[in-house]
């Protein structure tokens, strides 16, 4: 299904294969010989998004243009089931498997590889040929990869990354808060003026 949102209707080279049940929304411009899989999800909600050719998104993987941050990605690219990528940039010849998450700001370098369920963190910049191993997580600029038990040097490196000033502008809450009574009716307030006025354009077949 594509979707004019904001005015902006999805551009798919003619070659390119997007599956029935696929979504595609507002900016978003997907280059040749590309594959879009089966309830993947591709949104261009703050920012647009970019997919060079010869990229394979598959089946149920979630892409997201976020305020003040386009998604891109380059040629040759693989993003596995399941994976999560929101405003991230996404160089040449790399693969993303099953489960990968990549974050707000983040830059992934030509022939990376993040393996099942790695995560590569808000603003962490990760370099060519790095390797996320399965579960692991890549944190801070140049990135660190650490894994998922390290929670102490994980934080030591995302606390300063500020998650909450930098996705959802608010600060940190003290221990024991928590912004979400704040930031949640807002976001979905503005989810929902944002797609008020969504129309379908096509299912986008091929």
């Amino acid at each position: 299904m594509l979707i004019t949102h904001h005015g902006s209707t999805p551009d798919i080279a003619p070659d390119t294969r997007i599956a029935p049940n696929a979504t595609i929304c507002g900016d978003v411009i997907v280059g040749r010989n590309c594959s879009i899989g089966f309830g993947a999800v591709l949104v261009a909600e703050g920012a647009p998004i970019r997919i060079g050719a010869n990229c394979i998104i598959m089946d149920t993987a979630v892409l997201r243009g976020v305020r003040d941050h386009p998604l891109r990605l380059g040629n040759n690219v693989l993003v596995g089931p399941h994976a999560h990528l929101t405003g991230c940039e996404v160089e040449d010849d790399v693969f993303l498997a099953t489960g990968a998450t990549v974050f707000n700001g983040a830059h992934v370098g030509r022939r990376a590889e993040v393996r099942i369920n790695g995560i590569v963190h808000l603003r962490t910049r990760l370099a060519d040929d790095a390797i996320v191993p399965l579960n692991w997580i890549a944190v801070g600029d140049p990135a660190c990869i650490l894994p998922p038990d390290a929670h102490e040097a994980i934080w030591a490196i995302q606390e300063s990354l500020d998650f909450p000033r930098y996705v959802f502008g608010v600060e940190r809450p003290a221990p024991g808060e928590t912004f979400m009574p704040r930031v949640m009716p807002r976001y979905a307030g503005f989810l929902a003026r944002s797609h008020a006025d969504d129309t379908e354009t096509g299912d986008g077949t091929r």
